[in-house]
């Protein structure tokens, strides 16, 4: 993060770089932030480190969120939590059909951050809760579709437009957008997409509490024996309780603000999932999903009956009064654009 940002800082001032090109190397485009090495460090009682971790990678969220030059994101593959981060808040967000997206953080006992509760809210209907809650996975198609990708190219293509890009003078983003519309296709979601399920989706996941989604997903699979909403019930009742809660209330919340006080709620919610003052719901998921990969987490509290009001509300204020926020790099920064 520390060193992205330095880049990124000298190529805004550079004269010479006219835009920037982010892709990832073999088969993801980037598959999430390190939260193996965040769960050492919090087991070495190193909580500092994780901190300033957090700091600079949200810095980095906004920082490309108002980039002044193009920048040009090519997801082709795995593009899943902070990954997405570095692709949906810039400029250009360019989609192939090797795709996969997801925002899986709840699923470790986390909650969707580094701006995406901002981006998920900004989604038609409540598909933004749905994949928050649940971990749900978009295609390029879908990308495309929901407005997250700027562009979809197929990736035999890829190699020739990258040539092409390397000898391009272009400064401004009109002229970026000329360009990769030239190299662009119009594809539709295929007829198994979520974004088909637009109805039953709002109707399941356009309430206020996670209690009621999954009462209205039970109702749908009692009239219907739908097998979408059989999964998706299955999904949330293996997700934490603690998670779901707080990570609906944070896209709920996120309508309303801006990206810089979407960053700064979501960093005091994760200075307070790594404070462990409440759950250990965090080092829990990374363990058993990621480490020792035994998928058999205990999560507390076990059940969202448990998850009371005060628990929730103390992952939207500060640990204490002596804990910073986080500071963003927008003094003399304007955003230069809105990508959502």
């Amino acid at each position: 993060g520390v060193r992205m940002t330095k880049l990124y800082e000298s190529w805004e001032k550079d004269s010479r770089v006219g835009f920037v090109v982010i892709k990832g190397n073999g088969r993801s485009f980037c598959a999430g932030g390190d939260v193996v090495t965040l769960y050492r460090l919090l087991s070495k009682g190193r909580v500092e480190e994780c901190k300033e971790c957090f700091r600079t990678f949200y810095s980095l969220m906004y920082r490309l969120n108002t980039y002044l030059k193009p920048h040009v994101a090519i997801m082709n593959g795995i593009t899943m939590g902070g990954g997405a981060g570095l692709s949906v808040h810039g400029s250009f967000c360019i989609a192939t059909e090797k795709t996969v997206f997801a925002i899986p953080e709840v699923l470790i006992g986390s909650h969707p951050d580094a701006g995406a509760s901002y981006y998920l809210s900004h989604l038609p209907g409540h598909l933004g809760e749905y994949l928050g809650l649940t971990g749900g996975r978009l295609s390029g198609e879908e990308l495309l579709a929901c407005g997250f990708a700027t562009h979809y190219i197929p990736s035999a293509r890829l190699p020739l437009i990258e040539e092409q890009l390397r000898t391009l003078a272009v400064h401004d983003f009109s002229a970026m957008e000329t360009f990769l519309a030239k190299h662009s296709e119009h594809v539709y979601p295929n007829e198994n997409s979520i974004l088909h399920r637009v109805e039953t989706l709002n109707k399941c996941f356009g309430h206020d509490t996670v209690e009621e989604i999954i009462g209205a997903l039970e109702s749908e699979v009692a009239e219907t024996n739908d097998e979408w909403c059989l999964s998706t019930l299955k999904k949330l009742r293996e997700a934490p309780p603690l998670s779901l809660k707080i990570s609906l209330k944070s896209i709920q919340k996120a309508r309303f603000e801006t990206l810089e006080e979407c960053l700064k709620r979501e960093y005091r919610m994760s200075m307070r999932m790594i404070s462990r003052q409440i759950s250990n719901d965090f080092c829990e998921g990374v363990r058993t999903r990621l480490v020792e990969k035994s998928f058999a987490p205990k999560w507390d509290p076990p059940c969202l009956e448990q998850v009371t009001e005060e628990m929730v509300n103390a992952y939207f204020e500060r640990i204490s009064v002596d804990e910073p926020e986080l500071e963003l790099p927008n003094k003399l920064r304007k955003a230069s654009h809105a990508n959502v």
